[in-house]
């Protein structure tokens, strides 16, 4: 993989007590997290405790009914609560999405490029294509065939490649090991560590997958019903938490 010619700095991300849920369904409950300048963190969880939720709600797609989301940069507090997905995503947030959500009638090239959307990706997209053929060589074999035609490694490489084309400053994944074989999983969460070395991005992963998490993670946080039950400032922290081992790896 070629080393990225435009190094992209990070801001903070502060998740600041929030709730969050669906109608009248709360499922977050006074949530605080942080994500600093080139780190990968970790959220971790059984399903149905509201990883995804959190996610969404980062990304406006999951109304906050409490608290706070802000991006920090040079002192400077952006507040992304209230905003539309869109402007949040101009801001430099991408999402990678559970279940990757690609257009299947379309092509590889054609989902890429739906990617750069974003004013600040549209003049580096043939910069940002070659360098995703780059690192994803299977979808350059097949830029021409329809993404609803290819395995579902290939789909998720695909969605991470999408939104790797919008420029972003910080990743958000969404359970990228969904529907994977335990091999090809592995195969992600490393490539996942290299795009992330390779653009200087910050990488906030929802994950059930324990293990996997942990080998690229520099802390973590453990979501039970909801809250935030366990923050780990280290992966051995993580490892060595009584509540990990309880309900997490059976211990």
């Amino acid at each position: 993989m070629r080393r990225s010619s435009v190094p992209i700095s990070a801001p903070r991300l502060i998740v600041d007590g929030l709730s969050a849920g669906y109608g009248a369904v709360r499922v977050l409950e006074n949530v605080s997290l942080r994500l600093e300048p080139g780190e990968t963190v970790a959220l971790l969880g059984t399903s149905g405790n509201g990883k995804s939720t959190l996610i969404g709600a980062i990304m406006g797609l999951v109304r906050a009914r409490a608290g706070a989301i802000y991006l920090e940069e040079d002192g400077q507090r952006t507040l992304l609560t209230g905003r539309r997905t869109e402007a949040i995503a101009d801001l430099g947030m991408a999402l990678v999405p559970e279940g990757r959500r690609l257009f299947p009638k379309l092509t590889v090239e054609e989902n890429l490029l739906l990617g750069a959307y974003r004013r600040a990706a549209r003049a580096q997209r043939t910069d940002r294509m070659a360098d995703c053929y780059d690192a994803f060589p299977a979808l350059k074999q097949r830029h021409r065939q329809f993404a609803g035609s290819m395995s579902g490694g290939e789909q998720q490489m695909l969605a991470l490649a999408r939104a790797l084309m919008s420029a972003p400053r910080i990743l958000l994944i969404d359970e990228p090991s969904v529907g994977l074989a335990p091999i090809l999983v592995s195969r992600m969460i490393d490539t996942i560590a290299l795009v992330k070395q390779r653009y200087h991005l910050s990488v906030l992963m929802a994950e059930q997958n324990f293990h996997q998490a942990v080998r690229i993670a520099d802390r973590g946080y453990v979501l039970v019903h909801g809250q935030i039950a366990f923050e780990g400032r280290t992966p051995d922290e993580l490892r060595n938490s009584t509540l990990v081992k309880t309900y997490y790896l059976g211990t």
